[in-house]
């Protein structure tokens, strides 16, 4: 069957033209909450780094960590550090993960993350609560105007990441973290 298959000849088809009227929205940052939260995220829009800070004291994801990795101390003081790791089986008892992001999407609620700052990047999806925190003036509007700010050869690793893990695959019933973090917040830094 796999001969048969190999002997057929796609004749090659130009690739669509990149050069066209892409979807843009008026209000990025409005767009980007309305999807983060349609798909399971909670955003916090806030004025500055303090109010991140005051805002994850009071969360109980937070309040009940065991084990907390932030890669933003400033903000939020982890308990682990993810740079003396060697072994990513030790990253399992991860409750509670907090990173900054490069830019975020708002057609589809996905943040632009790299391997700039983890050693580990299983910690993503290992994580039950995941926090990031971005800027409102990197949010555009749509995939093509984030491939032309990002460097896919910048890094070895590169994902967009949108919204708590989620399936509904076994008896069409939801399921929140079944394949990564149970919670996703967002902390957006609106741009005064």
């Amino acid at each position: 069957m796999l001969a048969t298959v190999r002997k057929q000849k796609v004749p090659p088809a130009e690739l669509p033209s990149l050069d066209q009227k892409w979807t843009t929205y008026e209000n990025r940052v409005e767009k980007f909450q309305e999807l983060l939260e349609s798909i399971g995220g909670v955003f916090v829009p806030v004025q500055n780094e303090q109010e991140i800070a005051d805002y994850l004291k009071t969360m109980p994801v937070v309040q009940q960590a065991k084990m907390v990795v932030s890669l933003i101390p400033e903000l939020l003081a982890g308990n682990f550090d993810l740079g003396q790791v060697e072994d990513p089986h030790e990253l399992e008892p991860v409750d509670f993960f907090l990173l900054r992001g490069e830019l975020g999407v708002a057609e589809n609620s996905a943040i632009w993350l790299t391997d700039r700052e983890m050693k580990h990047r299983i910690v993503l999806f290992i994580t039950q609560h995941l926090s990031m925190v971005i800027r409102a003036s990197t949010i555009v509007s749509n995939m093509y105007e984030a491939y032309q700010k990002i460097s896919v050869s910048d890094r070895p690793y590169g994902t967009f990441h949108a919204g708590p893990s989620k399936t509904a695959d076994i008896e069409q019933s939801l399921v929140i973290g079944a394949h990564g973090p149970r919670s996703l917040t967002v902390f957006c830094l609106l741009d005064t």
